[in-house]
């Protein structure tokens, strides 16, 4: 289809109508499956299927011990290692809160030198036998998602300390009295303490080759070392139980300590590529500690964190409409399972669940203490005990209620993760080139080219389709749909001057996508400067955005946030969703950008006979840009005046707080 028109500005300026930059039909309003979200869940279950062939290979038990090792290896290197050395944690006890069979101890030790955490001690009162004191086994309650931390579970931890556990809880970073962004003069975070302090802690950990789960998991080693140094604790018999955030924490926690005897882990076991769509529409709150960078394309996923536990007895609670699919529970349970009963320990795995939301039931912790109690040789019972609710104040463990604000000494998380990122980058340096013809690259620069036939095409192949064209003032806007990748779709546009003769080819692009009406004026530059400007839409913006704006349950303040602004939130959005998604298959969104780029230059090589290219952006593009300019080495940069390139290595020295979501890139202040 042919449109030819002529338009005047109310500023006297020509402009083409806004459908001349259009190319794919207005896509309905509110959550949906898009073709990138599909991609996404589709490359996850075939990342997914190679851990399940090397499964399907355990024929033997020292198969299953070689393949818990690589595992284990594997998780490591993901979190970016652990601190090596176990430091004095002088821990103090702040005070003591008398209660009904047992006590409360207030409790600050360090886990490492400066970094302070607040904890609870809930401790059974002693029983005399032979004149000695009864060592009691011992829990971990790590802290899930909650603003008050520790205090949230309280009743979790009472109810286990009047069986008769000495129990520890404590504050994870950025939540209860560990707020790394704390205002004293507010009285408040500058962030909500449920997960956008982990979002802004976790984003920068990336970039630094890290993850916050690091020090997360730090901590509870540390909780346990202390355990091991009270005289009412019985070492051979220290267990761990946690739900959703605190579910996270155990599970890594219990995989990483052999010591550990039992774990009970609550709402968060699943199967990873069913969270894929899921966490947008269910759980769009950024929390990127609970993304490792290739969990799924390492193959660890839920299922490799459970078999770390093997031959330990692990249970597994879970909620049927939980936002942690339960199909995805029930698969990796039985994958799991499954071993252990074809190795004589079936009776040392289990699972209860429960028909409500994401919550540790009364039922689910009943089920979860029977476990514990059976292999940790306690009496039989069946009822939960009743917990007495203390008030925040009450069992606040600093003196402003933030560590903080106490120590002087106290080291923010931001001065860690970049103390982490100096240690290591003496190492070798990486090319942005060289990490994105790694071995995920998908062989681009061999894919075929042809029309569109009405079928998807094959995974290395580009399919183009003619969605019409204008003519506007003597200027052609030819536009495209790219079909590549089995289900990705790319609206792109040929906008040149009929009469011109040159055809200098320019690459050009905004930070939300291709050319619209309001870049105009700048795209005329560069006609006049007779350029054929070839202008596209990366996956998941521009026209493929998802038309729906991700509701969060943690801070109602983005509700109140645009469309524009709420679809590239850092601390929850759609784009959030799918940067993080990118990581879990082992494929950042940043290079990806890239793919569509190659993908536009290669597309119009062969179908509109192109050039060598030039590439330039709006300023806020403008790193995208320089990346591309390095990585695809027949592309040229033009500078732009305003636009500076932004330096990953530079987020991390100077502790940016917040920046692009889309520019997250794991290891990227090693990139020079």
């Amino acid at each position: 289809m042919l449109a030819v028109w002529t338009a005047v500005n109310a500023l006297g300026g020509s402009t083409p109508p806004p459908e001349a930059f259009s190319v794919l039909p207005v896509a309905r309003s509110g959550p949906q499956i898009t073709p990138y979200l599909q991609y996404q869940t589709e490359l996850a279950w075939r990342e997914d299927g190679k851990r399940v062939k090397v499964w399907d290979g355990i024929r033997t038990e020292q198969d299953l011990l070689r393949v818990q090792n690589e595992i284990r290896q594997k998780l490591l290197t993901m979190l970016g290692g652990l601190p090596t050395t176990r430091t004095p944690l002088h821990p103090r006890v702040i005070g003591r809160i008398a209660m009904d069979g047992f006590h409360i101890e207030k409790l600050i030790f360090e886990s490492l030198p400066g970094v302070y955490v607040t904890a609870l001690l809930y401790v059974p009162e002693g029983d005399h036998k032979n004149g000695e004191d009864k060592k009691h086994p011992a829990v971990l309650v790590p802290a899930g998602h909650a603003e008050n931390g520790k205090t949230h579970y309280q009743a979790l931890c009472q109810r286990l300390a009047r069986r008769g556990y000495v129990v520890i809880s404590w504050d994870p970073v950025g939540q209860g009295e560990r707020s790394q962004f704390w205002d004293a003069k507010a009285g408040k975070s500058r962030y909500n303490r449920i997960c956008a302090e982990h979002a802004v802690l976790g984003n920068l950990a990336y970039l630094a080759g890290t993850s916050l789960a690091r020090w997360e998991i730090w901590d509870g080693l540390r909780a346990f070392d202390y355990l091991l140094t009270r005289p009412e604790v019985d070492p051979e018999r220290i267990n761990i139980t946690g739900t959703s955030g605190g579910g996270f924490q155990a599970m890594h926690i219990a995989a990483l300590e052999p010591r550990i005897k039992v774990a009970a882990v609550s709402c968060y076991i699943t199967s990873l590529p069913m969270r894929i769509h899921n966490r947008i529409f269910k759980d769009p709150d950024s929390d990127p500690e609970q993304d490792l960078y290739g969990m799924i394309s390492n193959g660890v996923d839920n299922a490799g964190l459970l078999l770390l536990m093997y031959p330990r007895p692990v249970f597994v609670a879970a909620a049927t409409l939980d936002f942690f699919p339960i199909e995805g529970t029930h698969k990796t349970f039985q994958e799991v399972s499954r071993l252990y009963s074809r190795f004589g320990h079936a009776d040392r795995i289990a699972m209860a669940e429960g028909y409500h939301g994401h919550q540790y039931s009364d039922e689910n912790q009943k089920a979860a203490f029977e476990f514990l109690d059976h292999f940790n040789q306690l009496p039989e019972r069946h009822a939960l005990a009743s917990a007495k609710d203390l008030d925040e104040k009450t069992i606040q463990c600093t003196r402003t209620g933030q560590v903080m604000l106490d120590f002087e000494d106290a080291r923010s998380l931001m001065d860690l993760i970049r103390d982490y990122y100096k240690e290591h980058q003496t190492g070798s340096v990486q090319s942005i080139r060289r990490l994105y013809l790694g071995d995920n690259y998908p062989g681009i620069a061999t894919w075929n080219i042809s029309e569109y036939g009405g079928v998807a095409p094959a995974e290395h192949q580009i399919a183009w389709e003619s969605a019409g064209s204008s003519i506007f003032a003597g200027t052609s806007i030819d536009r495209y749909v790219l079909r590549h990748s089995r289900n990705l779709v790319m609206p792109l546009l040929h906008i040149h001057r009929t009469a011109n003769q040159g055809h200098r080819w320019l690459l050009w692009f905004s930070k939300d996508g291709k050319a619209g009406i309001n870049d105009w004026p700048e795209i005329v530059k560069c006609l006049d400067a007779g350029f054929d400007i070839v202008t596209f839409d990366f996956r998941g913006l521009g026209e493929t955005r998802m038309p729906y704006k991700a509701v969060s349950e943690d801070d109602p303040s983005f509700a109140q946030l645009d469309f524009d602004h709420a679809y590239v939130n850092p601390l929850s959005s759609v784009l959030a969703g799918y940067v993080y998604n990118s990581l879990l298959t082992g494929r950042p969104y940043f290079l990806q950008m890239i793919e569509d780029a190659e993908i536009a230059v290669r597309f119009s090589r062969l179908k509109l006979h192109a050039g060598h290219f030039s590439v330039a952006s709006d300023e806020e593009g403008f790193t995208l840009a320089s990346a591309i300019a390095e990585t695809l080495l027949t592309v040229k940069l033009i500078p732009h005046p305003g636009g500076p390139i932004m330096k990953w290595s530079d987020l991390v020295v100077r502790r940016r707080e917040e920046w692009p979501i889309q520019y997250l890139l794991p290891g990227g202040a090693y990139i020079h």
